[in-house]
């Protein structure tokens, strides 16, 4: 363990710490799945912390949107990948400690074996498919899962599927969000949000993970913890099981690109826009637009024959409304634009 144990000295002068909380730090594996403004300062407080391996998993680019409230980034890193840039820097702030980027996308087809090998995940994701991904992975493997979720002013934090002392585990994102395959909340670039929220609730996140890991008492197991940075008050929801069961990981949504649609045979597809009417009108790249909230009741509608797109302004609408389309057709060809319009 080294001399380097004196940079955490302050942290192991806490009542029930010391060195054998130290060591469990050190031993343990963490995966962060996004890079972003939950990612960021959870990483950045873990990495100073001593957590042996760090896992960033994200598939994205650092843009100059994301700098006001993803402050692990500069204007230098705009344009690289996300996790190389903040592998980067996280190793430069811990060089005792080991950083593992994974520049990918959580998928059906790798989270099983990505989150395999880590004692626990935290998730600072924008779109709910890929927060239900996580979560039946993580239930599938007996993993805890570290939520976090920002919107506007108001951010929530949680510890979904830990296990408890009579065998059964903690409540998980389904139990209580059963409909949030439904749910159309705009992420951050679409509905705001102030940046200092990002930090609250990442760091946050990261007190959660080391809470768990030195087997501190008082984790958010069982507890939505919910902060308002506009009145400045917070409250802790108590949460409780259902019947949800969880034996398979949702299918994943297929995207394609603008280079790819153009290329698409004959142009033979249904286009869709899933943004709200205004958005539609300022701007589009044709097809029809049927908003994301009106999507459900519009299905009838829908030409399901050929292959069908679906596009908004990120590419995180159109997930939804994708995943919603391929739950009601099956057998229907369905894509998210990727990116969105963000890339047009």
């Amino acid at each position: 363990m080294g001399t380097h144990f004196e940079r955490y000295h302050c942290q192991m002068a806490l009542p029930g710490f010391g060195r054998a909380a130290q060591e469990r730090l050190q031993n343990a594996k963490v995966l962060i799945v996004g890079a972003g403004g939950l990612g960021c300062p959870a990483a950045q407080y873990l990495a100073a912390a001593g957590i042996g391996t760090i896992g960033i998993a994200d598939d994205d680019v650092v843009s100059v949107s994301n700098l006001h409230r993803q402050i692990l980034y500069t204007p230098h890193d705009v344009g690289l990948p996300k996790v190389e840039a903040a592998a980067a820097k996280l190793q430069q702030q811990n060089p005792a400690i080991t950083i593992v980027p994974y520049r990918l996308r959580a998928t059906s087809a790798n989270a099983m074996a990505l989150i395999d090998g880590f004692d626990l995940v935290i998730e600072g994701t924008d779109n709910f498919e890929t927060k239900l991904l996580l979560n039946d992975a993580c239930v599938l493997l007996g993993k805890p899962l570290v939520y976090g979720a920002i919107y506007q002013f108001e951010g929530q934090v949680s510890v979904w599927n830990v296990l408890q002392e009579d065998g059964t585990h903690s409540p998980n994102y389904r139990d209580v969000f059963p409909d949030a395959e439904k749910a159309q909340v705009p992420n951050c670039t679409e509905g705001g949000v102030i940046p200092s929220l990002a930090g609250i609730v990442g760091c946050m996140q990261a007190n959660e993970a080391i809470k768990y890991l030195i087997g501190s008492e008082g984790l958010l197991a069982g507890r939505l913890w919910v902060m308002d940075v506009l009145s400045g008050q917070s409250r802790s929801i108590k949460l409780k099981k259902t019947d949800v069961h969880i034996d398979h990981l949702p299918e994943a949504v297929s995207v394609i690109t603008l280079d790819e649609l153009a290329h698409m045979e004959d142009g033979n597809y249904e286009l869709i826009d899933v943004r709200n009417e205004h958005e539609h009108t300022a701007f589009n790249i044709g097809g029809m637009n049927i908003p994301l909230a009106e999507l459900e009741n519009q299905l009838p509608s829908i030409n399901h024959a050929i292959p069908i797109v679906c596009y908004c302004a990120t590419g995180k609408r159109s997930a939804t409304a994708a995943a919603l389309i391929k739950s009601r057709f099956p057998a229907a060809t369905v894509y998210s634009l990727k990116n969105g319009m963000a890339k047009t």
